[in-house]
């Protein structure tokens, strides 16, 4: 019992450094977008940058989970990965010419594709059996709860300093705060996982590779095709600005989604251990399909906060259940590279599916990017569900 408690400790202490480090990341994120607006960036080159800063992790993830299985250690790459994201946030209140805002994004996507992985294999191997919904779901709570924070602290400092391009760099040099609370929370709190250590079996990576079932290939399939929709969440910030809602208010509405995906993520986490993981799966991307059709069609500034509430329901249903998923259908052996490569699936296609949608807007209209979001959610759905009629496999 009492290495059961040290375990859910773990799963605790770790959802504390994400919300910590959350809170300094969505300090960006619910301002970002308009900053480079601002700038006089195009809505092209806003889908580039999110989607490059997506993409170019995805190596990272992989190696680094990888590296954590063939070294039987998780933890300090872990810290390594949120130690550049840390470092590399403030200065994007000192520089912003393109190309060092294009650097600057590029070394904090590098660190987050190096934590990712081992972290989600950390809350993996710190979780009781039969209970990696619930696990996960209590960790992305408390990660989602820094990014409810992150646009409130964002609307109270734009209060103080006014709504200017110098304030949202102030904004950005304050993040080193909450980063580095962050960090001192993984270095002393965080233990390293000793169902890893124990485990005997030499690693290499073609063994991982073939080690790992077919049914997490078939996964990683189906949400590479849900993911070419998928562009990034600047364009729903962007939207809602398009639509009218003021700029202090963008941050709240921010927050708003953040808070209601928060408090559904545990609550959802322990039904998709009763109802299973692939069925929560399928039920999410149903919403993202509607919340994106609702997008396409807005046309009043209200309408964008029912509908940024709802999407927080399909990160609840999603983030969560597809890491459980991952977790319960590959060896602990193999978590590393198998969270890498799940991670890797989602941010690959993070960069066409951007600049596509970004595309779309600037030469169509804002509608057609929303559009592209929702189709491909509705053809995930059928293959998923498709797949699992075939394999006469429950939707579990």
């Amino acid at each position: 019992m009492e290495q059961k408690n040290g375990y859910q400790k773990n799963i605790v202490f770790l959802g504390l450094v994400s919300f910590w480090s959350g809170l300094s990341q969505d300090m960006i994120n619910s301002i970002f977008p308009i900053f480079l607006g601002s700038l006089g960036f195009t809505k092209e080159f806003i889908g580039f940058l999110s989607g490059l800063v997506t993409s170019v992790s995805s190596i990272f993830k992989i190696l680094a989970g990888y590296i954590s299985d063939k070294l039987r250690h998780r933890k300090w790459i872990v810290f390594i990965g949120y130690a550049f994201s840390v470092i590399t946030r403030p200065f994007l209140g000192v520089w912003s010419s393109r190309a060092q805002i294009i650097g600057l994004r590029f070394t904090d996507a590098a660190g987050k594709g190096v934590k990712d992985a081992p972290r989600d294999a950390l809350v993996a191997e710190s979780s009781s059996a039969k209970k990696t919904g619930r696990s996960f779901g209590l960790h992305r709570m408390l990660d989602t709860f820094g990014s409810v924070a992150g646009p409130l602290v964002v609307v109270l400092l734009l209060k103080i300093f006014g709504e200017s391009i110098a304030s949202y760099k102030k904004i950005f040099l304050l993040t080193a705060v909450p980063g580095a609370i962050a960090l001192f929370i993984l270095a002393f709190f965080v233990r390293e996982t000793v169902k890893l250590k124990s485990t005997a079996e030499p690693i290499s990576l073609k063994k991982s590779l073939t080690g790992i079932s077919g049914d997490f290939y078939f996964l990683l399939f189906v949400i590479i095709i849900f993911s070419l929709g998928n562009s990034t969440d600047a364009f729903l910030l962007l939207r809602a600005q398009n639509l009218g809602l003021s700029i202090i208010a963008i941050p709240l509405v921010y927050a708003a989604f953040y808070f209601f995906y928060a408090i559904l993520s545990y609550p959802i986490g322990i039904l998709s251990d009763r109802i299973g993981k692939k069925t929560m799966i399928i039920a999410g991307w149903g919403v993202y399909g509607l919340t994106y059709l609702g997008f396409a069609f807005a046309n009043r500034a209200w309408q964008v906060w029912p509908l940024f509430i709802f999407y927080g329901l399909f990160y609840a249903a999603t983030e969560g259940s597809g890491r459980a998923l991952t977790a319960d259908i590959v060896k602990p052996a193999y978590h590393g590279l198998a969270f890498g490569l799940y991670n890797t699936a989602i941010a690959v296609t993070a960069l066409p599916a951007s600049i596509f949608a970004g595309y779309l807007w600037d030469r169509y209209s804002p509608a057609a990017a929303f559009d592209l979001g929702w189709i491909t959610a509705v053809l995930a759905i059928i293959i998923f569900g498709v797949y699992s009629v075939v394999r006469n496999k429950k939707l579990r």
